[in-house]
């Protein structure tokens, strides 16, 4: 142990599942615990949507609410979450010098002005006219601020007083594991003494099942556990609303101020397997043999997606390393594309809390004997991109 080990103080966690870190662990602890789904609004894809949220509850003025889209007020809520469970959000003094790193997608589209759009089209030839007409008289201009990547962490830091460094990541599951990446980092070097880092999505908009479905990743038919998707029509994946924010902090810096630290956070790997000439379960054994894992069982939330190639290749690389017991939470969440990796890491940090394990979210999945010490976090991109975290104890 020494002062900049990276500790884990705060948890803001909001899925289909709940809200907060205790909703969230009586859910997953509990044996047959069914999903929530809608398979109406966006069939045939089926989606895991947001819960019922009082966005007052983290974001007080309304003023601030009507500016920001779904996405934005959801990263926005779960980065208050998780000050709160910190402890550092009514602290003037920490969130002025709180740095962060948000992994953001590219906002919502509007989807009024692009149906309009469409059906203009179909009538006129001129449409290079057509949607220069369309672009200066029917989009809003704050529409375009209030989408701007960056602006999650903008927003993060007016509501919540955020105000030391910032930075934003997009790509994907890669963007969250480089916010957790870079954030750690950060801490172990002393350039940090606790960050704020997380990301959220919103699936229940068109335009985000949009960017799957064009490339043929989306779960079509009857709802499937994570692993069962192979040889189902479609993809393989299906998505879900939800946010996750962590507060990380230098040992030293948590200890001094006394708050309850969940884990430590250990080696954070990133990767970018040739995924075309066949590498990707190659690419992540050579993470996992990266890891520094220790012997005997280890738990693993896996952030798998159900993509079918990706899936499979992570399937394979876990069963054939010794003692892993993998959990696929996106059976429960869906995929939530920037935040899978700070979820992941997330629900590894519980289970480190409570001295658990989650018991088996489908029948592929081992029953895990004992108590965790260790406890192994992954994101293996449905597209590209690969991360894995190793999550510790405390003490």
């Amino acid at each position: 142990m020494n002062a900049h080990d990276v500790v884990i103080t705060g948890l803001g966690l909001v899925s289909s599942l709940g809200e907060g870190p205790d909703a969230h662990w009586q859910k997953l602890t509990t044996p047959g615990v069914k999903p929530v789904l809608d398979a109406e609004r966006f069939a045939p894809y089926t989606v895991h949507p947001l819960p019922e949220i009082d966005w007052n509850l983290q974001i007080a003025k309304r003023g601030d609410q009507r500016q920001m889209e779904t996405w934005q007020r959801l990263g926005t809520y779960a980065a208050g979450l998780a000050l709160d469970d910190a402890g550092i959000k009514d602290n003037e003094e920490l969130c002025t010098t709180m740095d962060m790193v948000v992994a953001a997608g590219g906002g919502e589209r509007d989807m009024a002005v692009d149906s309009d759009i469409l059906a203009a089209s179909e009538k006129r030839s001129d449409r290079d006219v057509l949607l220069n007409e369309k672009l200066t008289t029917e989009l809003r201009p704050t529409l375009f601020l209030a989408q701007l990547s960056n602006l999650l962490a903008g927003n993060i830091s007016i509501v919540h007083k955020v105000t030391g460094s910032s930075r934003t990541f997009m790509g994907e599951e890669g963007a969250g594991v480089s916010a957790i990446e870079t954030a750690a980092a950060r801490i172990r070097s002393g350039q940090s003494t606790h960050m704020l880092v997380g990301g959220a999505f919103q699936t229940e908009h068109a335009d985000m099942l949009l960017g799957y479905e064009l490339a043929g990743y989306l779960h079509r038919g009857d709802w499937k556990p994570v692993w069962q998707r192979q040889g189902a029509e479609g993809g393989g994946v299906v998505t879900g609303s939800g946010g996750a924010f962590l507060v990380l902090e230098s040992r030293e810096h948590a200890e001094k101020r006394g708050h309850r630290i969940y884990a430590t956070l250990g080696p954070v790997l990133s990767g970018r397997a040739r995924r075309g000439l066949g590498e990707l379960q190659a690419g992540i054994a050579a993470l996992l043999s990266q890891a520094q894992l220790p012997g005997g069982e280890v738990l693993t939330i896996s952030g798998a997606s159900g993509s079918h190639k990706a899936t499979a290749a992570e399937k394979a690389a876990l069963d054939a390393a010794p003692g892993l017991a993998a959990r696929g939470f996106s059976t429960l969440t869906g995929h939530m594309k920037e935040a899978q990796f700070p979820f992941a890491v997330a629900l590894a940090a519980l289970a480190i809390h409570h001295n658990a394990a989650y018991p088996p979210f489908a029948a592929e999945e081992p029953v895990f004997a004992g108590a965790p010490t260790t406890v192994l976090a992954t994101a293996i991109g449905y597209h590209h991109f690969e991360g894995m975290a190793l999550v510790g104890k405390a003490g």
